[in-house]
Order: structure tokens, then C-alpha cells, then sequence
């Protein structure tokens, strides 16, 4: 019994250690080419995406034209990002994001589906932001967390990678891949 207790206990230090090492955006600060919001994310922008259960199943799969202008506003860079999804069942969403930089490779976001603000920064190729999402899923509205890495490749392709948890409890990941016209 005492042997199986602390199988256990070492059991769980490994799975807590592992669940705090987490990656920072600051790891990609060398890798190039450099990410600049207001650069790639200006234009019309085309991407494809999927969104995978907890059991990687494809649940859904979606086209996204994005329509993207920054200005400068009291000297801080804020972008309009006007998304407009098809969906392989058919519908459509349209989603607008107002980005600001808040700081030099800081920025904050805005949509009407997400709750409060999204919180973002920038190094090297990679873009991490963290928001919470109200989604509507079967008539009700659902308050999700996202952890959302954007990797620029080139000047054309990003590719991006969201996990979606609530209370902690994974739920599935939505993976894009953009391209800059």
C-alpha cells in the first residue's frame, strides 16, 4: 500500500511539473522572419482552418477572408481586422477585431464575442495571444478560453494553433493557416 502511495505522489509531482512548463513567446525571439502585426495583417488575407475535439476528431471546417487596415491613433498602432468565416455546414459569422499596441511587441484586442480584452505579444516570428471567447454552441453561449500561437513562415503564410479549455479541462484546438494575398 505504501509502495502504491508513492508511485502515485511521484505519479503526480511528474504530471504537475509538466503542467507548469509552458512555452513563452520570448523562446522564439531569434526566429525569423521578424513578425510586425501591422505588416502582414494589412490587406486581404485568406485562410482555411479546422476546429479538432479533445479526441482530435475534425468538428468543423472553415474558410476566413480578412479584410485588415491599421492607423495611427495619440501614436500607437491599432489595426481593424474584419473577419468574414463560411463554414462547411454553410453558415457564416463575421467577426471584427480592433487591435491596439499597447507597448513596443504588446498589443490588446477587441471583438464583440470576446469577453473583456485579448491580451497579445510578439517575438521574433510568434504572436501569443490569451482571450476569452463567447461561443455559441447548440443555442447556448459558452464563456471559453483561448491560448492562440500565430507563426509567421514567410511574408505570405502564417500558420496558427488555439487551445480552447474551460475551467482548466481542455476542450480542442482550431488550427488556420493564412495567406497574404
Amino acid at each position: 500500500m505504501i509502495k502504491s502511495l508513492q508511485r502515485l505522489g511521484v505519479c503526480l509531482m511528474g504530471i504537475a511539473l509538466f503542467g507548469c512548463s509552458s512555452v513563452k513567446v520570448s523562446d522564439y525571439a531569434q526566429e525569423k522572419p521578424t513578425l510586425d502585426l501591422s505588416t502582414y495583417f494589412n490587406g486581404t488575407i485568406d485562410a482555411h482552418g479546422i476546429f479538432t475535439d479533445r479526441s482530435d476528431k475534425v468538428v468543423k471546417r472553415f474558410k476566413v477572408v480578412i479584410d485588415a487596415k491599421w492607423t495611427v491613433q495619440n501614436g500607437k498602432k491599432v489595426g481593424v481586422l474584419d473577419e468574414a468565416f463560411i463554414y462547411s455546414d454553410g453558415t457564416t459569422q463575421r467577426r471584427v477585431w480592433t487591435l491596439t499596441e499597447i507597448a513596443p511587441n504588446r498589443y490588446k484586442g477587441t471583438a464583440s464575442d470576446v469577453v473583456g480584452e485579448a491580451l497579445g505579444e510578439v517575438a521574433g516570428n510568434a504572436l501569443n495571444w490569451s482571450y476569452t471567447l463567447a461561443l455559441p454552441v447548440d443555442g447556448k453561449v459558452y464563456n471559453v478560453q483561448f491560448n492562440d500561437w500565430m507563426y509567421q513562415m514567410d511574408d505570405k503564410v502564417m500558420l496558427n494553433k488555439a487551445k480552447m479549455s474551460k475551467f482548466g479541462i481542455y476542450l480542442g484546438e482550431v488550427t488556420l493557416a493564412f495567406y497574404k494575398r
